[in-house]
């Protein structure tokens, strides 16, 4: 089965990704104790045979927190801090000075965990307000090595559907330009249609 989706559709699903995501950078803001500016989010669709690829090559350099959504949705959202994070977040949150290594303590641990969860609670709480959707985020874990085991769930959820992934990209950005914060976004294709429902179901969809 093949997602067919057009560039209005796309526009339409970015804006509703932008509104969450605004409410995310907020409660980020709240946390860095400094202006989060949002880039706009790019949207993929890929094989789940690519999924390794796109995302081993962050996995080396920042460390990753996974929280799943569930409810009427089924979705995981992955939160990717750099080495660069890890120390402002460090220094701002806990008061520890020194370059990032690996390792995390558990306090940074704790930390990264606890960021990912409200920042991803926001998000879900916005989506759902959004498409009227009983969804929400499960307890962010912080899954060391074989990111894409992890994402098994949206994969294997049904064979007879053509396996490709909906992905999100976005960007956190202080003001100084000197820190990213991406941000993933996956759905299956089940979920991924019922997205596109709702949203053809819009009026004003309808009338464009």
């Amino acid at each position: 089965m093949e997602l067919q989706v057009t560039e209005l559709e796309k526009d339409i699903i970015k804006e509703i990704l932008n509104i969450g995501l605004a409410r995310a950078a907020d409660s980020f803001a709240s946390i860095a104790k400094d202006k989060v500016l949002m880039k706009v989010p790019d949207l993929e669709l890929i094989q789940t045979n690519e999924i390794s690829q796109f995302i081993s090559g962050y996995e080396e350099t920042h460390e990753i927190i996974q929280s799943d959504i569930k409810g009427d949705f089924n979705g995981t959202t992955l939160m990717l801090f750099s080495g660069n994070h890890v120390e402002m977040l460090s220094l701002v949150c806990l008061n520890l000075k020194g370059p990032y290594q690996k390792p995390l303590s558990a306090m940074q641990e704790s930390l990264l965990l606890e960021i990912s969860n409200i920042i991803t609670g926001a998000f879900v709480t916005q989506l759902a307000n959004i498409l009227k959707a009983d969804i929400y985020g499960s307890p962010p874990i912080y899954p060391q090595k074989d990111i894409a085991h992890s994402l098994k769930h949206i994969t294997d959820v049904n064979p007879l559907f053509q396996p490709i992934i909906f992905t999100v990209l976005t960007h956190f950005t202080d003001h100084k330009g000197m820190v990213e914060l991406p941000l993933f976004l996956f759905f299956d294709t089940i979920t991924f249609n019922k997205i596109l429902e709702i949203i053809r179901s819009y009026k004003f969809y309808e009338e464009r």
